[in-house]
């Protein structure tokens, strides 16, 4: 994967990309790959007792794991892919997990590119991919984990403008039933990179400049990483094998070292939820549902 900067300018070229295949991903994963994880969205930075995420006795996998297993990474990266990957930001995410995720196992990642959405020359196209991850040893299905990119400035490409995914539902119109504000930490996109995202744009001044930021931002991962760690202990008892999907749209990005206050409406095993950084007075997630319990074993 070459990691330096994309000449790629103006609208996508779709044959180019159509014609990529992400490579298939075998993950060996341990406790240690567990805890890391865990570190690296924040447990343990606030006082809540967070010892079973990172501890390797009685240890937890926190179900937004899935999101970095079965991936080579961040594969937009590619030359060969012909995107401007310094202009692409991750605009919504989703996991199902059929079974909680164990804390160490051998798993299969199977990443598909799928539809494309075009909203015109000089604005951004809209790319959906999703992944299939699978037990290594038995082939049993884990999770199905789709995602939505903005591919800015590569719109007018010749595509139709279309739905890439239902339209998340409006926010309940009552105030939140829990809320609950956790830290990041300076360094958390640095120690979040260890999972497999090695995108310069979360660690690299430069690299965010020419993607239009002020400062390296927190990966969108992280963020939703956090807001779970927050479902996990306001609607599941603290057990995080209990959350079972998450669907949302990133709206701002967080910063290293930000305040993420994540509020949570619950409504049987669904769940609602927004998360915003309270002292910029920004959402970083919107439209934000969730599940508990609901685990079918697909």
């Amino acid at each position: 994967m070459n990691t330096a900067l994309s000449n790629a300018s103006g609208p996508l070229d779709e044959a180019r990309l159509r014609a990529y295949r992400v490579p298939e991903t075998r993950d060996r994963y341990d406790r240690r790959d567990t805890i890391l994880y865990a570190l690296g969205v924040g447990a343990g930075l606030s006082d809540v007792d967070e010892t079973h995420l990172v501890f390797e006795r009685d240890l937890l996998a926190l179900p937004t794991m899935a999101l970095v297993l079965g991936t080579p990474g961040f594969w937009l990266m590619d030359r060969a892919t012909g995107l401007d990957w310094p202009r692409i930001l991750h605009g919504e995410q989703s996991f199902r997990l059929f079974r909680p995720l164990p804390p160490e196992g051998d798993i299969i990642g199977r990443t598909t590119i799928g539809e494309l959405s075009d909203k015109g020359r000089g604005r951004p196209a809209m790319l959906r991919c999703t992944r299939e991850l699978s037990d290594g040893v038995t082939g049993a299905k884990i999770a199905l984990l789709e995602e939505i990119w903005v591919l800015r400035g590569a719109g007018g490409f010749g595509g139709d403008d279309i739905a890439l995914a239902p339209a998340l539902p409006p926010m309940p119109d009552r105030a939140a039933d829990a809320a609950l504000a956790l830290p990041t930490h300076r360094n958390q996109a640095m120690l979040y990179r260890l999972t497999g995202d090695r995108n310069p744009l979360h660690v690299d001044s430069g690299t965010a400049a020419a993607g239009g930021f002020e400062r390296p931002i927190l990966h969108g991962l992280a963020t939703m990483g956090v807001a779970a760690r927050a479902l996990v202990h306001l609607a599941c008892d603290g057990d995080p094998g209990r959350l079972s999907a998450m669907r949302l749209r990133f709206t701002a990005p967080a910063f290293p070292g930000d305040v993420i206050l994540t509020e949570m409406w619950s409504e049987g095993t669904a769940l609602r939820f927004r998360a915003s950084v309270p002292a910029r007075g920004v959402t970083v997630i919107d439209g934000g549902s969730g599940t508990r319990d609901g685990f079918d074993g697909e």
